[in-house]
């Protein structure tokens, strides 16, 4: 004849600071033949060095506790008594404390005043890992979890829409186009290049920052890059030889073979690759090996809206550009406010001593013109020398 299964035993912790709430859940627990009271704590502090001690099947918290509340001991248990699961027994039924405690952990929540049989039923559950809800808590907990949900739910559909705009207008030729802006010597005012800046004009009527922003939330910013690097090349044939064309790319798509691969298709030479103080380079050395390859075949590199930030500092000091591009907000005011004055100054000479030569952006009027004229700038654009626009046919 076999033996009689041995019953399994609970063990429990109790913290809880209300002496007359905590003699009750001792006497409770003592007369439960399953259950076996490990340790009673009045604070958090005690309530973790109980737990990390004994490791109890189920340790029962009180949320507002004293020394950080319920909160905390339910997240120090996660981390050093992982076996331990934690049942919340308060009188705190607001929404935020039972969703904080419910991330930290807790597998129950109870109400203060619930029945014995409950609360023994509860522990019952906790000890096996399943999860108990008051009744006066339960509906405000879905509704939050349902809107959680709706709310991955409608991001994922925005994602799913956002991925088959960006690829119709990767397929589609009439859905992106590009305009030139003359780059100019203001000695002579004669174009030397064009910066190639796109335009989307379908829907939505978001400018290029932003739907280039929304490819790379979808994983397409590489290709959408490319796509508007290809449709400016082709017009490259369009201009005479001496003139050169600015392409804006990010860093990953500068080195990528789909970017490698449409510039191989035009004179390389020709081609200035604009990196903005916007895009970061994770690895320079990385990066300038991938662009060595481009750079010993003549394609030439800028940094754009120098001045700006310390990001531009940066990229010129490790990338060494053949150009060095002055941000719009460096020459605002360049005829008149001397800190513009010497900042720009210092980053002319600074250019001249790498043998680069400086770009001035934003030239709005022809006072602006003068001043950077008279600082030693060569090249420059903006509204004063040319709008962005198609070639002329």
């Amino acid at each position: 004849m076999r033996p009689a299964a041995t019953a399994q035993i609970t063990t429990v912790l109790i913290a809880e600071d209300d002496d007359h709430v905590r003699n009750a859940l001792v006497a409770l627990i003592e007369a439960a033949p399953s259950l076996r009271l490990v340790g009673a704590a009045r604070d958090a502090d005690e309530a973790i060095d109980l737990a990390h001690e004994l490791h109890p099947d189920v340790a029962i918290l009180d949320v507002r506790m004293p020394h950080g509340g319920g909160v905390k001991v339910a997240r120090e248990l996660q981390r050093r008594s992982i076996e331990t699961k934690v049942l919340a027994l308060t009188a705190v039924t607001d929404r935020d404390t039972v969703l904080d405690m419910l991330e930290a952990g807790v597998v129950g929540y109870l109400i203060k005043g619930s029945s014995s049989e409950q609360i023994l039923e509860s522990i019952a559950r906790a000890g096996s890992g399943q999860s108990t809800l008051s009744t006066e808590v339960t509906g405000d907990v879905i509704d939050e979890l349902v809107g959680q949900l709706g709310t991955r739910r409608r991001g994922g559909e925005r994602l799913r829409k956002v991925r088959a705009r960006i690829e119709r207008t990767i397929l589609d030729g009439a859905a992106l186009q590009v305009v030139f802006q003359p780059i100019r010597s203001l000695d002579t005012l004669a174009t030397v290049g064009f910066e190639v800046l796109a335009r989307f004009p379908g829907e939505p009527q978001h400018g290029p920052e932003r739907w280039f922003e929304e490819a790379a939330e979808v994983g397409l910013h590489t290709e959408l890059e490319v796509v508007a690097a290809k449709l400016a090349f082709g017009h490259l044939a369009e201009l005479t030889d001496d003139v050169y064309l600015s392409i804006n790319v990010s860093p990953s798509t500068a080195v990528s073979a789909s970017f490698r691969r449409a510039l191989a298709t035009v004179p390389p030479e020709r081609i200035v690759l604009e990196i903005t103080e916007h895009a970061p380079v994770v690895d320079y050395e990385r990066f300038n090996a991938g662009l060595a390859e481009l750079r010993a075949l003549g394609t030439r590199l800028a940094i754009d809206d120098a001045g700006a930030g310390f990001a531009s500092l940066r990229h010129i000091l490790r990338l060494e550009p053949e150009f060095i591009k002055l941000d719009i907000t460096l020459i605002a005011a360049i005829e008149s406010d001397r800190s513009q004055q010497a900042l720009a100054a210092g980053l002319i000479s600074f250019a001249d001593g790498i043998d680069a030569t400086v770009v001035a952006e934003g030239i709005e009027h022809a006072e602006a013109l003068s001043a950077l004229r008279a600082l030693g700038v060569r090249y420059g654009q903006g509204f004063h020398l040319g709008r962005p626009a198609a070639l002329p046919a």
